[in-house]
């Protein structure tokens, strides 16, 4: 099985590659449409990229609803992180004009990276200057009623818990814009390719569950802290309920 499972990601990241080198110059020319409308346009075209993928690497992406999902107005998702297969689920996730917030180490791929940095917000963490800056960018592509998506846990979760601790950035952000919180898990890219290693890819089901958005209007900039643990406590209680693996294998 391992052995399958390190042919089968090379064989994924072929066609990984191959689609991306296609999307690469559409990407170019999105981008004379300006950062706006140029990166709407880039999501688009991973969106196509993700469908291409996911369909060729046989992992079939379910989508469970338990509270609507409205495409007319903007969303702050915040997710689970538990696999490297958790970015790409996103444009499959995620059908509507978005800018995730991404780890700007992953903007220095080839060929990648431009379409990352031009698709998502990138953070460094270790430099206060550019999480604020960061920051910034988040409320104004709210502004423009362009959703964004946040791992709240900030890098994979390896405790033995349904979530690790969540940072506070996209509570803030959701009080300060009055922007609902659109809470969804990914129930099972820890199966797909669990963060532990690179080269364990394998097809299968790819849940993904969109929890009840959670209004914001009747919280002040002091509550960050309570709406961070009733959003915490949302996702908990629904990844126990589903008995997500990473649970009895941590």
């Amino acid at each position: 099985m391992k052995f399958f499972k390190i042919i089968f990601t090379f064989y994924a990241l072929i066609i990984f590659i191959a689609l991306m080198l296609v999307v690469f110059p559409l990407a170019l020319l999105a981008m004379f449409r300006g950062r706006v409308k140029g990166g709407n346009m880039i999501y688009r075209l991973c969106m196509i990229w993700g469908d291409l993928w996911f369909a060729l690497t046989f992992i079939n992406v379910k989508k469970i609803y338990e509270g609507s999902n409205q495409n007319d107005k903007p969303y702050i998702y915040v997710a689970n992180h538990i696999s490297y297969l958790d970015t790409p689920l996103i444009v499959k996730a995620i059908r509507h004009p978005l800018r995730p917030l991404g780890k700007v180490e992953m903007s220095k791929v080839p060929v990648f990276g431009y379409i990352y940095k031009n698709a998502i917000v990138t953070v460094d963490r270790s430099s206060p200057e550019n999480r604020a800056r960061s920051l910034s960018l988040l409320k104004a592509y709210l502004k423009k009623k362009i959703s964004i998506l946040v791992f709240p846990e900030g890098t994979f979760n390896e405790t033995n818990r349904p979530l690790k601790d969540f940072f506070n950035g996209a509570f803030k952000i959701a009080i300060e814009t009055k922007t609902p919180i659109k809470p969804v898990l990914f129930l099972d890219t820890f199966d797909r390719m669990p963060y532990t290693s690179l080269f364990s890819l394998n097809p299968g089901k790819c849940r993904v569950v969109y929890l009840p958005e959670v209004e914001v209007n009747d919280y002040n900039i002091e509550d960050v802290e309570l709406l961070k643990q009733t959003v915490y406590q949302m996702m908990e209680k629904k990844l126990l309920e589903y008995k997500v693996s990473w649970i009895e294998n941590s």
